[in-house]
């Protein structure tokens, strides 16, 4: 048995996970979890990157002696650096409003046809493509030396080195996934400075050793290295899809929902970007062809408007809601800036015409039935536009803690539903880290092991389908 010890860092929490590995058990505890609260400043939104080293470390201290450490984050945002290696701020956070309008001026260089040919990846107001256009002609961005993604600001500060890993370098739109390296005709053409980036990392590959004053303050006993992972958590978290074969689709939930398929090319047509989907890279050469919906922001954000009441209360109200009595378009832009969740829900129900909910049980039935349709829809047009079919859906992440949602996506999808692992990015961070010591084998091996040690819920699709497939067109309607 090794120790290893999982960074995961969300968008509403962090946490350090010690994962315990043998050659046939897999064993996850956490060692300790701490907020992640973005701080509104003059300037916009920012992440407060310092409160999250101080987590990061002290949840190092609370894991005890570990064989490696990894790290996984959300995408996009970044740290930049000075010449000396310093920050020059605090990291700017991805529902910031800088990149508003930043679109535009985007395609007027490269066509959004093109761009998404070359890089494969929907859009989103803040991809790092659009955040580094944004910032284009600002005072940090003209000091900066060096640019280094989340996972990766958080590696130098333990290690003193510096690289990008492939799977959140992905993210930023100025990868190539056919090549898996930097596009630098869109990067010259938008004036994108590739050289601010660090060389690229895989998965597995030794990202340095944790610096003495490291040891010092968390009470480890070195050597202990840090080990690149899969450090987009949603990378790590479809490493850690408990499937069997190729005929899957997986979502993974919290935050956001990523619904997609698991391919060994990418699909760049013309339909596909129409359509949002996105091309980013996986373990082992695989691509995350998938779909970004808003997820569980939508009910984070309500339940926080009214003052954090009983989660499980609020899903006993929202079973005895008629199904399907309000939905809205999950993966609208209107519900990306927090605030006013509740109100903006039942404003856009009742600019459909539908029934308003006006109840908290009302608002989560409505929440859930629409999180169950957005991935119905992602998973049905992933299918047709990959040519890959499927016989199940796996749900992976915190969502799988809610039972509701995962029989209502088993319903939506007329497809099984296997729910679990529950923190499945911190299990794929702990196995890839295993396997660059050995441990474990390939990707197959990686999620055998997890078939057979981790604990899993089968839902089957219950009532009529053709009642999802009427209020899709309602919505679609609308």
């Amino acid at each position: 048995m090794k120790s290893y010890a999982a960074v995961d860092l969300g968008a509403s929490s962090g946490r350090v996970m010690v994962g315990r590995v043998g050659p046939d058990s897999l064993e996850l505890t956490e060692a300790h979890r701490f907020p992640n609260r973005p701080v509104r400043v003059p300037e916009g939104l920012r992440w407060d990157v310092l409160g999250l080293y101080g987590g990061v470390l002290d949840g190092l201290r609370a894991a005890g002696r570990v064989d490696s450490v990894g790290i996984d984050s959300w995408a996009v945002d970044y740290g930049l650096l000075d010449g000396d290696g310093a920050l020059l701020g605090n990291p700017v956070h991805y529902r910031d409003a800088r990149t508003e309008g930043i679109a535009e001026k985007v395609w007027a260089s490269v066509p959004a046809p093109e761009l998404y040919a070359a890089t494969g990846l929907q859009y989103a107001p803040f991809n790092t493509l659009y955040q580094l256009v944004a910032a284009r002609g600002s005072s940090q961005l003209a000091h900066a030396e060096r640019l280094l993604l989340m996972p990766d600001l958080l590696t130098y500060w333990l290690t003193g080195e510096q690289g990008t890993e492939l799977t959140n370098a992905s993210t930023t739109q100025l990868i190539d996934p056919r090549t898996r390296e930097w596009s630098y005709d869109i990067a010259a053409r938008l004036g994108v400075d590739l050289d601010l980036f660090a060389p690229l990392r895989q998965p597995g590959d030794p990202a340095g050793l944790l610096r003495a004053e490291v040891l010092e303050e968390t009470g480890l006993e070195g050597p202990v290295p840090v080990t690149a992972v899969g450090s987009h958590d949603t990378a790590s978290a479809v490493a850690a899809v408990p499937a069997s074969g190729e005929r899957f689709a997986y979502i993974c939930t919290g935050t956001w929902s990523l619904a997609g398929l698991e391919l060994s090319a990418p699909v760049l047509t013309e339909e596909s970007r129409l359509a949002n989907f996105t091309n980013e890279l996986g373990l082992d050469g695989t691509v995350r062809y998938l779909r970004n919906i808003m997820g569980l922001w939508l009910l984070q954000e309500c339940v926080r408007a009214w003052g954090d009441p009983d989660l499980g209360g609020l899903l006993l109200d929202a079973a005895k809601v008629p199904a399907l009595r309000s939905v809205v378009d999950a993966g609208d832009a209107a519900f990306l800036a927090p605030g006013r969740m509740p109100e903006r829900i039942a404003e856009a129900c009742r600019a459909s015409g539908q029934p308003v909910p006006g109840s908290p049980g009302e608002i989560t039935r409505c929440i859930l039935d629409s999180l169950a349709l957005a991935h119905r829809k992602a998973v049905r047009d992933a299918q047709r536009l990959a040519g890959h079919p499927v016989d199940v859906v796996h749900v992976v992440g915190g969502g799988t803690r809610n039972a509701l949602l995962c029989q209502l996506t088993a319903d939506a999808c007329g497809l099984p539903v296997i729910a679990g692992p529950t923190e499945a990015a911190a299990l794929g961070n702990v196995l890839v880290q295993a396997r660059a010591h050995g441990l474990v084998g390939d990707l197959a091996g990686m999620r055998g092991l997890l078939t057979r040690t981790q604990p899993l819920t089968r839902y089957e699709p219950q009532g009529d389908t053709a009642r999802w497939r009427e209020a899709q067109s309602r919505l679609a309607g609308a």
